[in-house]
């Protein structure tokens, strides 16, 4: 009684070890895939690596993870030599082989969010437009001023943001903003002027992490959600 008594305490001291360590080599991994991220995608802002699964140790010499969840604040997409600010990037990663220095690796399939707020939109438009909500889903408000005879015309109108086939034909995806219709529009020349200002294509899709893609898009009071996914995503690396 007494041995099978030190047996079952060796037993608990054992698997307290054994956790311990797995939940320490769980929290290294993931702090430096986060570092790695960062480094990639040149963030100012933060990311938080989140590695489901139990135990950890035996995924990782393996290495393949279950689940890998990501969270990224303040990321810049950069795309045709324009940045884009992403408020939010939320994606969870599924069967993530890892490389051989455990510094990233890719997933077999990924999905996930973002939100890029008005502010961020009206900072990376090209055209000095405002942008803000535009009081129903997939619907934005576009302020630009115009000048027309020697005169500066500030006009709103409210635009459909939609997410299109890329013109390149390689499959990606644009951002589309297009006013739905155009106050004054019946003056000869005005609605061109004002078009140049509040229509424009936004090619987020390049600069995503490599193998996340979007498909679909919508938007609220907070701004413009997008909807991503993809296969073979590449989650970080050297």
């Amino acid at each position: 009684m007494r041995f099978l008594r030190v047996v079952v305490i060796i037993g608990v001291v054992l698997g307290g070890l054994f956790v311990g360590v797995d939940r320490w080599a769980v929290g290294y991994v993931e702090n430096r895939l986060a570092d790695r991220i960062q480094a990639r995608q040149g963030l100012a802002g933060s990311s938080e690596v989140e590695i489901d699964g139990f135990p950890f140790l035996t995924q990782l010499i393996g290495r393949d993870l279950e689940r890998v969840d990501l969270k990224l604040r303040g990321v810049e997409v950069a795309a045709e030599g324009r940045k884009t600010r992403l408020s939010e990037l939320d994606a969870s990663f599924r069967s993530v082989k890892l490389n051989g220095d455990y510094s990233g690796g890719t997933a077999a399939r990924a999905e996930g969010t973002a939100l890029i707020t008005y502010a961020d939109l009206t900072a990376a438009s090209q055209t000095g437009a405002t942008l803000s909500y535009g009081g129903a889903p997939g619907k934005v408000k576009v302020t630009a001023s115009v000048e027309v005879l020697g005169k500066t015309l500030t006009h709103s109108v409210v635009s459909t943001v939609t997410l299109e086939d890329a013109p390149d034909g390689k499959g990606g995806k644009i951002v589309r903003v297009r006013a739905d219709e155009v106050p004054g529009g019946s003056v000869p020349g005005v609605e061109k002027l004002i078009r140049r200002k509040t229509d424009f294509d936004g090619n987020l899709d390049a600069g995503m992490p490599a193998g996340l893609h979007l498909s679909s898009l919508t938007s609220d009071e907070a701004g413009v959600h997008l909807t991503l996914g993809g296969s073979n995503v590449v989650v970080a690396g050297s």
